[in-house]
């Protein structure tokens, strides 16, 4: 007899709103999450052209401070944090001493501390490594009553700004202070769907005022993580745990713009020797997008075959593309065989799909950057 109980799922702040909308509930990360509300293609479709509110409070908010934080992060992160200024984001990485990848992660500035989103399936994880590996004097504080809202859609910032009047100055990777419906928020302006979006980091208690607010407004609708999944997958965003993991490096993942060109040359972080040593002779395996013919998706775990059956890699995220019209998905392969236009076999229980390497994103990012001023 199996005396094991089943851990019952976490909730999230806004768990009654969902369901009080018409959510579908799945387990996911640990928590009850919403995985659709009117079907994934509807609300995929709507966040390409209107305004979606996404509910990610089970992403781990994080306070990290102490003197000399920037350059202890450093040592775990790959990203030149000492050059960031007040109020920026950055996206990086935080690493083994090998070099992989034990989640990716976005970092901003703010003042004397950087606030850190990480992973809701890797937070306690994160926060044992953070809380071992960083010096005595450097605390990691736990956001643990806050919600964090995502609004992400070309007409997310006219829909905000309603709300919360100033915030559509901010430009891509910026973050500030204001407030909405009476509460504090720390509103940045990123986005994991390719469009332009917005990061609402709330108090709990306001997060029901917050959303229905939001969804008042006839741009905006919620949407559940089915379409979160299939919209970050157009934009060729790689998800921890299917796409990163610490047998991953940052190279081989294809994210060598998140190490700047002073961590290049100095190097300091963890696993910079082989992450180095890739960037300048290349790494074995590639991450690559591909495109199939016809409606049938191949899913994460099929197999990339050479010409000769042999195995190459493995797909690791894979769906239908509502934008294309399409199965498109993404795979590690040998660095040889990675060139966009190359042809792949791909093995889903037992039969062969021919697939196209295709060039990342699969739909243009929409990402809101303010023009530079020449000389400036």
């Amino acid at each position: 007899m199996d005396d094991q109980v089943e851990t019952p799922p976490q909730l999230l702040p806004l768990d009654g709103w969902h369901r009080a909308m018409g959510a579908r509930m799945v387990q996911f990360a640990g928590y009850a999450m919403p995985v659709q509300y009117d079907g994934i293609i509807a609300e995929h479709l709507w966040t390409r052209s209107h305004a979606g509110l996404f509910d990610v409070s089970h992403m781990g908010q994080l306070v990290i401070a102490g003197e000399g934080v920037d350059r202890a992060l450093e040592t775990l992160l790959p990203g030149d944090l000492q050059m960031l200024k007040d109020g920026r984001l950055r996206y990086s990485m935080l690493l083994d001493d090998n070099g992989g990848i034990i989640d990716d992660l976005m970092a901003t500035r703010r003042g004397d501390h950087f606030y850190m989103v990480v992973n809701g399936a890797t937070r306690a994880g994160d926060i044992e490594e953070l809380e071992r590996r960083l010096p005595r004097g450097v605390v990691v504080d736990h956001m643990k009553e806050q919600a964090l809202l995502a609004l992400q859609g070309p007409e997310a910032a006219v829909a905000l700004e309603a709300l919360v009047p100033g915030v559509s100055d901010l430009s891509f990777m910026q973050a500030g202070s204001f407030e909405i419906a009476g509460a504090r928020a720390w509103i940045s302006r990123s986005g994991y769907t390719g469009e332009d979006g917005f990061e609402i980091s709330i108090p709990t208690a306001a997060a029901p005022t917050v959303a229905d607010l939001l969804c008042s407004d006839e741009r905006v609708k919620p949407i559940g993580l089915g379409a979160r999944d299939s919209l970050r997958l157009e934009a060729g965003l790689p998800l921890y745990g299917h796409d990163l993991d610490r047998e991953t490096t940052p190279i081989m993942a294809d994210l060598g713009f998140a190490i700047g060109k002073r961590r290049r040359a100095e190097g300091g972080f963890a696993g910079a020797s082989r992450i180095l040593g890739e960037i300048g002779r290349g790494a074995p395996l590639k991450r690559i997008g591909f495109t199939l013919d016809g409606r049938q998706p191949v899913r994460e775990g099929a197999r990339v075959l050479d010409g000769e059956g042999n195995e190459v890699g493995r797909v690791t995220s894979g769906g239908f593309s509502p934008s294309l019209e399409q199965p498109i998905g993404m795979a590690y392969v040998a660095t040889a065989l990675a060139e966009p236009g190359a042809t792949i076999m791909l093995e889903q229980r037992g039969k062969l799909f021919p697939a196209t390497v295709a060039a990342m994103p699969f739909v243009a990012h929409r990402y809101h950057r303010k023009p530079r001023v020449q000389g400036a």
